[in-house]
């Protein structure tokens, strides 16, 4: 598997929406998209059903598949506009759509601040 990193710092090869889409086995992709959706419900206090868990192909995508949580996101919506690899090169880092983020995916602020420190490394 690959290592991909979406515009909010989240790796795609750990996303388990991105792990389902790449899954064969239907019955076990089926199985994932419930969990998924049972996750999603328990974060954003809604009943989302497995049919909403669409395949993703990563949110930097222009023309493939794209979740559909993603498809809205203000976070990539803002770094397409700004055309950044994603957020660590933004000069407002960490913004309120990040932070907002982080609470729910600690890691990706991980990711970005590790990115951000290798970029400063190469000035």
């Amino acid at each position: 598997m690959y290592s991909m990193t979406a515009f909010c710092g989240l790796t795609c090869d750990s996303c388990p929406i991105h792990v389902a889409t790449l899954e064969k086995n239907i019955v076990r992709q089926t199985e994932m998209r419930k969990d998924i959706a049972d996750h999603l419900a328990k974060i954003y206090g809604t009943t989302p059903k497995p049919e909403i868990v669409s395949d993703c192909d990563g949110c930097k995508i222009n023309n493939g598949r794209l979740f559909t949580g993603c498809i809205d996101c203000e976070i990539r919506k803002c770094a397409k506009t700004k055309k950044l690899e994603n957020c660590a090169y933004c000069s407002d880092f960490t913004c309120d759509k990040l932070e907002k983020h982080f609470k729910f995916d600690p890691a990706s602020r991980d990711n970005l601040e590790l990115i951000r420190k290798n970029i400063a490394s190469r000035l």
